[in-house]
């Protein structure tokens, strides 16, 4: 058994390398969608069965508990998977939830009213998918009240990264970013809403501004399943091993993901 992390290509490594050095001995298994990535384009249903065809395959693995560390399946496919297919024994976790925790400024068991919060324009960075579900605005508003939020889909910047055209991505960044702030000049926050972005953080902040307080969300998540842990210490399970499965070339794969962590990691073909 092994906590899973699931994304649709190499975005969520940026989770994977958060939680690994914040539980250092918790056995993760990575599981990478990469032949049919980018999700970010696809409609709802196409990202549905996408991911509970992904998640079955690592129950198969072993997982009984599986982070969504895919903001476009956290949108698009998470509530109604948790509604109608999720079985009781399993638990699969979105990536929102720490977002909109450190925004808010209150715990997510917080169930009181939505109240105001400090920051009252928020830019959120997003895929289109991510964009058009309004998850997070919907999230967002059962806890905060008052908060303007302004989306930009970031099209192209994952297909970028996959490809390892980081020229290419930092470009377009300061394209969404030049977007953006046509619409809400001076925002007081921003959203890294794919886990693909955080590689982009630095191009982001600079385009924004310093002012701007920017959240990515590797580190959230990963402090964020940490106190997860250790309310519900019998889901870390017993495995001694992390594993890297892909539905891609695993070769190629391996390659783009150990330059990204700057280490070596091997996939092998889900």
């Amino acid at each position: 058994m092994a906590v899973g992390i699931f994304d649709s290509g190499l975005g969520g490594l940026t989770v994977l390398d958060a939680v690994t050095k914040r539980l250092p001995d918790v056995p993760f298994v990575y599981f990478g969608d990469n032949a049919n990535a980018p999700y970010g384009v696809r409609d709802a249903d196409d990202v549905y069965n996408l991911t509970t065809s992904a998640i079955e395959k690592m129950w198969d693995a072993g997982c009984d508990l599986i982070i969504l560390a895919c903001n476009t399946a956290s949108a698009a496919a998470l509530r109604r998977m948790q509604e109608s297919w999720l079985p009781t024994d399993k638990r699969v976790l979105g990536v929102f939830v720490p977002l909109i925790e450190a925004l808010t400024e209150r715990n997510w068991g917080d169930n009181s009213p939505p109240r105001e919060v400090e920051v009252k324009h928020v830019a959120l960075f997003a895929t289109p998918a991510t964009v058009a579900s309004r998850a997070f605005q919907r999230e967002l508003a059962f806890r905060a009240i008052g908060v303007d939020v302004e989306a930009q889909a970031c099209g192209g910047v994952v297909d970028a990264i996959e490809e390892g055209d980081l020229i290419l991505a930092e470009a377009l960044v300061r394209s969404h970013v030049d977007a953006l702030k046509r619409k809400m000049p001076d925002p007081q926050a921003a959203i890294l809403g794919c886990t693909h972005y955080p590689l982009m953080h630095e191009t982001f902040q600079t385009a924004l501004g310093e002012d701007v307080k920017v959240y990515s969300q590797a580190n959230l998540v990963a402090e964020s399943l940490a106190d997860y842990l250790t309310r519900h210490p019998n889901m870390i399970g017993s495995g001694a091993e992390s594993l890297f499965l892909t539905t891609g070339d695993a070769g190629r794969v391996s390659d783009r993901a150990t330059q990204f962590l700057r280490r070596k990691i091997t996939f092998q073909s889900a």
